[in-house]
């Protein structure tokens, strides 16, 4: 393709797409197709006043990972764009692989940047080579489905702490492990707009302008999946059907048509099913297997937990529906686990092992860690909210963890109650109950965070509180 032919096309895609002024960031590799993108999207950028930036993700595994940070820079200098080079460790998710790992890790980084869309240098055997790999992998219907050119991107989420907040609700915690697709937008939008062109006529364009890239040399190692399709099927392949670039992509359209209709069907059968944290059971049993299993997922990616194999899926519904009512289930599936208690199913990252005699001092910080539930307290000032300031001053604050025989008062002109009962009646799943953090001034139990506040030390109408909230 001519290079005037080839601008126009991206103009034309791009045009409607994005409004003049936008900020974009190009995820460069330092690779072939990430420096044409930004070879591209330089020229581009005056003509509709696109600010332009860069983000280098340095992931550490290849001995030449600085020498590649470096030529990005070099790069970006000679252009005059502002590059962001970030390190990130691949070690705690090698068990996803190293490619899945490090894909993830990358857009967790672009989550985490200030822009309007991140363009990436997704072309057109990509797009081929990543259905092909899905399908190789058993995937359903949704990874099958087409890259689009424009998607939105969800900030990424690890998990939502279940249950009612004093003051607050409850936070998503960000991790490295990205969801796409099921949720409710985020930050920025992703951009491919090389999606339709053949590598080739990239590489015609780079050799066409004189650009220079760098070469990962792990793209020559066949042991890869990618590698193994790209370099020796993909090739048999062309030569008997020398068009399948366009028909793998019409393919993965029809998928991604498909999987929007699973969607909408999720969203309709999530209505009074999905009850704040937790998925209703009864609705689950309602439903025909390959429906519940369509909602289960969808409940799933929106408590922002990885999705389970499909044995795994399988087991965690017929547990779900079908354990006697008084049985404790618990699924586990990777580094999360999903419970049933009261005719309801919830999703939490597993919980270690944490020390039952866990105590910590609280001064006025705004934030601290609780380790027995992985999480973190979060402490704010309200007025008319939340445990009364001024009482708090009349002794040391401490948090602990149950050790039995607690009680506490949840409001004027009612008994003390056993801490047992009270958790019980507000529905405190049983596998956090040894975990959550109490709080005490000097001696005495004023709060159970997420459960009630002490009638003694509830702020009063007007007073300066206290509230405490878990993410």
């Amino acid at each position: 393709m001519p290079c005037p032919a080839l601008i126009d096309r991206i103009t034309s895609q791009l045009e409607p797409l994005i409004p003049p002024r936008s900020a974009i960031l190009v995820g460069l590799s330092g690779g072939m197709d990430s420096v044409v993108l930004l070879h591209i999207l330089h020229r581009l950028a005056p003509r509709f006043s696109w600010r332009l930036s860069a983000l280098h993700v340095h992931h550490g595994i290849s001995p030449n990972a600085d020498a590649w940070a470096e030529f990005c820079a070099a790069l970006c200098a000679k252009l005059d764009i502002p590059l962001n080079i970030e390190h990130v460790d691949i070690a705690p998710l090698r068990e996803h692989g190293i490619e899945a790992a490090a894909r993830k890790l990358r857009h967790a980084a672009f989550a985490r940047q200030s822009c309007d869309f991140v363009a990436l240098a997704h072309h057109a055997d990509d797009q081929a080579e990543t259905l092909l790999l899905q399908l190789l992998r058993g995937s359903g219907v949704r990874g099958v489905a087409a890259m689009p050119v424009l998607s939105s991107v969800e900030r990424p989420v690890l998990s939502k702490v279940e249950g009612p907040f004093i003051g607050g609700i409850p936070a998503g915690a960000p991790s490295p492990l990205v969801g796409e697709g099921w949720g409710e937008g985020g930050a920025h939008r992703l951009l491919r707009p090389l999606l339709d062109l053949p590598r080739a006529v990239l590489l015609d364009y780079a050799h066409e302008h004189g650009l220079q890239w760098v070469e990962d040399e792990s793209n020559a190692d066949d042991s890869y999946p990618r590698n193994f399709l790209r370099h020796r099927a993909l090739p048999l392949l062309e030569e008997r059907f020398p068009s399948y670039r366009d028909t793998l992509a019409r393919s993965a359209r029809h998928f991604a048509e498909a999987s929007e209709m699973l969607d909408d069907l999720a969203q309709i059968d999530a209505e009074g099913a999905m009850l704040d944290d937790a998925l209703s059971v009864a609705a689950l049993r309602a439903l025909t297997p390959p429906r519940a299993k369509n909602l289960l997922r969808y409940f799933l990616h929106r408590r922002g937990a990885a999705m389970p194999q499909a044995a795994q899926l399988d087991v965690m519904l017929h547990q779900l529906c079908d354990a006697r009512q008084d049985a404790a289930v618990c699924v586990e599936y990777g580094v999360w686990e999903v419970h049933r208690y009261r005719d309801r199913a919830y999703v939490s990252p597993a919980l270690g092992e944490f020390d039952s005699g866990l105590a910590l001092s609280w001064s006025g910080e705004a934030e601290l860690d609780w380790p027995a539930l992985g999480t973190r307290l979060h402490f704010a000032e309200a007025r008319g909210a939340g445990i009364s300031s001024e009482k708090l001053r009349c002794a040391p604050v401490t948090l602990r963890l149950r050790n039995g025989g607690e009680t506490l008062r949840p409001h004027r002109g009612a008994a003390k109650r056993s801490l047992k009962n009270l958790l019980q009646e507000y529905g405190v799943p049983p596998w956090r109950r040894e975990r959550l953090p109490l709080i005490y001034c000097g001696d005495e139990l004023v709060c159970v965070v997420g459960v009630a506040v002490a009638a003694e030390y509830q702020a009063a109408m007007g007073e300066v509180g206290v509230t405490i909230a878990l993410s």
